[in-house]
């Protein structure tokens, strides 16, 4: 069965929500990241960044407090939460009930980008997977990969996201990268139904996989996203159209295209080679702007 491709064409037939004329920024959807480590800090604005410019109103970033000053001057539009770190230089999973408190009042949340220490990385996710009932939950890179299928909420169907990369893939499902390589549909449609979650299966070619394993492709991606921070902007252009009340399936359908669409328009203007993740946000305003006509 063929799998129908996500064009400009799909995505005209199927529009994201519109916002409020006269909305506050509250309307617009408020977005909590939880990103980042004592090494790799800026993931966290990088996602930071992707969600606002994808149309969030308010912006959260929950981030190792060594981080959490510098993370404030550089990306003043948000609110930076400071946590205590592990000594493996993460985000020490104690926080799990003050980042709860902070997410329930929140319409969508990403965990995982450039976060370190794998043992807390899966405990502070699991707590939040467990607690947080309203808003959509994006898991990116560890807090994906550390997940077991039988320890999530049977309840959430429509609420997690989940964005991995083949060896992230073949980690949870324990199998080799090789094989997910090979069929990363079928490894997205197993993942979907075990968790049950939306899968974006990032490669040269990415798969968005429901839950029921109804299949999208995005032949949209170029050669200048391979590049470090690239997944986490993607993770945060994910949680701005979700912030906005857009639906689980659609808003991952989007963010990939527009990610690619992203890539595409700076290797033109750039080359192949030297695209930075930090440009790829700038993008997206326009792609939507364009797609909205």
């Amino acid at each position: 069965m063929s799998v129908p491709e996500i064009t400009r064409d799909f995505l005209l037939a199927h529009p994201l929500p519109e916002p409020e004329i006269e909305g506050d920024k509250r309307s617009r959807g408020r977005v909590l990241v939880v990103a980042g480590s004592v090494d790799i800090p800026g993931a966290a604005l990088l996602a930071g960044l992707g969600s606002l410019r994808a149309g969030s109103g308010i912006l959260q970033i929950a981030t190792c407090r060594s981080n959490a000053a510098h993370l404030g001057v550089a990306i003043p539009e948000a609110m930076v939460i400071g946590c205590n770190e592990t000594s493996g230089g993460g985000i020490d999973p104690e926080s799990a009930e003050r980042l709860i408190k902070l997410g329930t009042d929140c319409d969508a949340v990403v965990i995982g980008p450039g976060m370190t220490d794998p043992a807390a990385v899966a405990e502070l996710t699991l707590a939040m997977l467990r607690h947080l009932n309203g808003p959509a939950l994006v898991l990116d890179a560890l807090a994906f990969s550390t997940l077991r299928a039988d320890e999530i909420p049977q309840d959430r169907v429509g609420k997690i996201i989940v964005t991995p990369h083949s060896g992230e893939m073949a980690t949870f499902l324990d199998v080799r990268r090789e094989d997910v390589v090979k069929n990363p549909l079928q490894a997205a449609r197993r993942a979907a139904a075990a968790l049950p979650a939306v899968v974006a299966m990032k490669g040269a070619e990415t798969y968005v996989v429901a839950e029921n394993g109804q299949a999208w492709l995005s032949r949209n991606g170029s050669i200048g996203l391979a590049t470090s921070g690239s997944g986490d902007t993607l993770a945060g252009i994910l949680a701005g159209l979700l912030a906005r009340g857009t639906e689980a399936c659609l808003a991952t359908v989007w963010a990939v295209y527009m990610h690619g669409q992203a890539g595409r328009n700076l290797t033109m203007r750039l080359g192949a080679f030297g695209l930075l993740a930090r440009e790829i946000p700038g993008e997206i305003p326009a792609i939507m702007q364009g797609l909205s006509q």
